[in-house]
C-alpha cells in the first residue's frame, strides 16, 4: 500500500539507566543473562537492539579521571520507589569500554551532562566515549557509536533545580550551543562522521523539536551535526504512587491518542532529512506501576504501540530500562527487594524477564530479518481488535491481530472466555481475476501465538508454544506453529496476540 512505512530492524530497542550501567552488562565479564535475551532479538532480525545508555542520571554524571568504572550515591528506597536513580555517578574511562559486553553489531547513543551546565565536564564525557569506542576491545566487539545525546529531558529542568524557573526555550537552545560546540571540538565531530549529534530528548510537549528549529538550532555549528529528533512518551506518571487500571491501559483508542501528539514535530523533524525516535518510552513513566507495567496485559500495549508507533512513520522505540524497574522487559541482576513494594526478597529473586519481553519477540519476528519490510495497519472493525502487516518486496509475508479485550484473574467464574473471529479479506489489483481470488483464499498459514492467561498475570506466557522464562533466557519447550486456512480465518481469544506468516 502507498502509505506503508519503512520497518527498521531495530523498531524495538531500549534505552538504559546511565547510573548502573555496569549491571546491565558486566565489569570484568559480560553478564550473559542480558547478552542472552538481546540476542535472542539479534537472532530474530539479524540485528541488535540500538542501545540508548542515559535518562534522568545522564545529568547526574561526572567524569573523574581517579575513578576507574563508577561510584554511585543512592537516596534509599521506599515503597513507590524500591530503586531508586542515584543522585551522583561519578565515572572513569572504564566506564564507558563496557560497551564492549553487548553483542556484536549493536549500535549506541551515549548521554552526555547539560543539567550541571559545566563545558569541562561535558567535555571530559565525551573525549572519554569516544576513546572507548576507539579502543581495540571495543573495535573487536563490533559494538559501534553512533550519536551523543547532550542533556536529558531539558524542559524539566526548571522543575528540578538544574535551572531557573523561569528558564526558557530560547535560554536552552544557548545552553545547548555552549556546550555542544565544545563537545564537538574535543571529540573531533564533523559534518558526515561517523558520529552524530542526537537532539531534543524533550519530556513532553514543554519543549519541542518545531520550537528549536525554529529558533535556529540547526544552522549552528554544533546543531549541524543533528541528524535524528528525540522525544520521551509514557502514557502516565507513578512518581507519586496512584492507581492505574490494567482494564484502561488496554485500550485500542487511547494508544492511538497517545502518539498522535507527535504528528507535527514527526513531520517538521522529517522535512528536514531527519530521523525521529521516541527515545525514551514505556508504559508509566517513574519506573512503571504494579499491576500494569509488569504484567502480560502490557505485553499487549507494547505490540500495539510499537507498531501503531511505527506506522506513524516513528523509526525505533526505545523502551527504557532501569535494575528493578516494574516496566523492565529485562531483569538483569539478581534483587534482594521487591520491584513492586520494596519489601526484602530472601532468597533474592534471581535475573529474569519480565512479560513485556514477549512482545519483543513477537514485534521482533513480524519485522522479519530481510530489513526491507514495509509496515501498514489494517482496519480492523472492533474497538479491542488491532492490526498491522508487514510487505516485502510488494508481496504481504506476515500479519498481527492482538485482542486488548482484557481477561483478568478475576474473570474466572464469570463464563467463557471471549473469543473474537477474524475473516481475513483481500483486495486485488486490477486485472486480477477471480481465480486468482480463490487460490488466494484457498491458500495456508502459519500462526504463531502470543499465550497469556490473564491480563494481570506477572509470568507463564508462551510465544509460539516455548516459554523463556528460564535461568539463560534460552527458549523451553517444543515450538508450537498453527496451521490455518485463509479462507477459514482465525480465532483470537481475549488478552491474546497472534502472528501470521504468508
Amino acid at each position: 500500500p502507498s502509505n506503508s512505512q519503512a520497518l527498521v530492524s531495530t523498531v524495538l530497542s531500549f534505552s538504559i539507566e546511565q547510573d548502573r550501567w555496569p549491571d546491565w552488562v558486566g565489569i570484568d565479564s559480560r553478564n550473559q543473562f542480558t547478552f542472552n535475551a538481546l540476542q535472542n532479538f539479534a537472532e530474530l532480525t539479524g540485528q541488535p537492539p540500538n542501545i540508548r545508555v542515559g535518562a534522568n542520571s545522564e545529568d547526574h554524571t561526572i567524569w573523574s579521571p581517579t575513578v576507574t568504572i563508577n561510584q554511585d550515591v543512592f537516596p534509599p528506597p521506599n515503597s513507590v520507589t524500591p530503586y531508586p536513580e542515584a543522585t551522583q555517578i561519578t565515572v572513569g574511562d572504564g566506564y564507558y569500554e563496557l560497551s564492549k559486553w553487548l553483542p556484536s553489531g549493536t549500535r549506541m547513543t551515549w548521554g552526555v551532562n547539560l543539567g550541571l551546565d559545566n563545558v569541562t565536564n561535558a567535555v571530559n564525557m565525551a573525549k572519554s566515549i569516544i576513546k572507548a569506542f576507539d579502543s581495540p576491545a571495543v573495535r573487536r566487539s563490533g559494538v559501534k557509536l553512533d550519536l551523543i545525546e547532550i542533556g536529558n529531558e531539558a524542559d524539566l529542568y526548571m522543575d528540578n533545580g538544574d535551572r531557573p524557573s523561569n528558564w526558557t526555550v530560547e535560554e536552552y537552545v544557548a545552553d545547548w550551543i555552549s556546550i555542544a560546540g565544545p563537545v564537538m571540538q574535543a571529540a573531533g565531530l564533523h559534518p558526515n562522521g561517523d558520529v552524530a549529534f542526537q537532539g531534543a530528548a524533550f519530556a513532553g510537549q514543554g519543549f519541542t523539536p518545531t520550537e528549536i528549529f525554529d529558533l535556529g538550532i540547526l544552522d549552528t555549528t554544533p546543531g549541524g551535526l543533528i541528524t535524528r529528533i528525540s522525544q520521551h512518551r509514557y502514557s502516565a506518571a507513578f512518581c507519586n504512587g496512584g492507581d492505574f487500571p490494567l482494564v484502561s491501559f488496554m485500550n485500542k483508542a487511547s494508544v492511538r491518542s497517545n502518539l498522535t501528539l507527535f504528528e507535527a514535530d514527526l513531520s517538521a523533524s522529517k522535512a528536514r532529512g531527519l530521523g525521529y525516535v521516541l527515545g525514551e518510552t514505556g508504559s508509566i513513566a517513574c519506573h512503571g506501576a504494579p499491576g500494569v507495567s509488569n504484567t502480560a496485559g502490557a505485553a499487549l500495549w507494547v505490540i500495539d504501540y510499537t507498531l501503531q508507533a511505527a506506522s506513524l512513520g516513528i523509526t525505533e522505540l526505545y523502551f527504557h530500562e532501569g535494575v528493578g524497574f516494574k516496566y523492565n522487559f529485562i531483569q538483569p541482576i539478581s534483587l534482594n527487594r521487591s520491584i513492586i513494594d520494596g519489601s526484602p526478597i530472601d532468597p533474592p529473586q534471581p535475573p529474569q524477564i519480565q512479560p513485556s519481553y514477549y512482545a519483543g519477540l513477537l514485534i521482533d519476528t513480524f519485522v522479519g530479518s530481510t530489513g526491507s519490510a514495509k509496515l501498514v495497519e489494517l482496519s480492523v472493525p472492533d474497538d479491542n481488535i488491532s492490526g498491522y502487516a508487514a510487505f516485502e518486496n510488494g508481496l504481504l509475508r506476515r500479519a498481527v491481530f492482538v485482542n486488548l479485550h482484557a481477561w483478568l484473574q478475576s474473570s474466572e467464574g464469570t463464563g467463557q472466555r471471549p473469543s473474537v473471529h477474524i475473516d481475513l479479506a483481500f483486495s486485488l489489483s486490477a486485472g486480477g481475476s477471480s481465480a486468482s481470488a480463490d487460490a488466494l483464499s484457498s491458500g495456508g498459514v502459519q500462526a504463531r501465538r502470543l499465550v497469556i492467561q490473564h491480563a494481570d498475570d506477572v509470568s507463564n506466557l508462551t510465544w509460539a508454544g516455548q516459554s523463556y522464562e528460564t535461568s539463560d533466557v534460552h527458549p523451553n519447550g517444543r515450538i508450537v506453529v498453527e496451521s490455518v486456512s485463509v479462507r477459514d480465518g482465525i480465532d483470537l481469544r481475549a488478552t491474546e496476540a497472534v502472528l501470521l506468516s504468508f
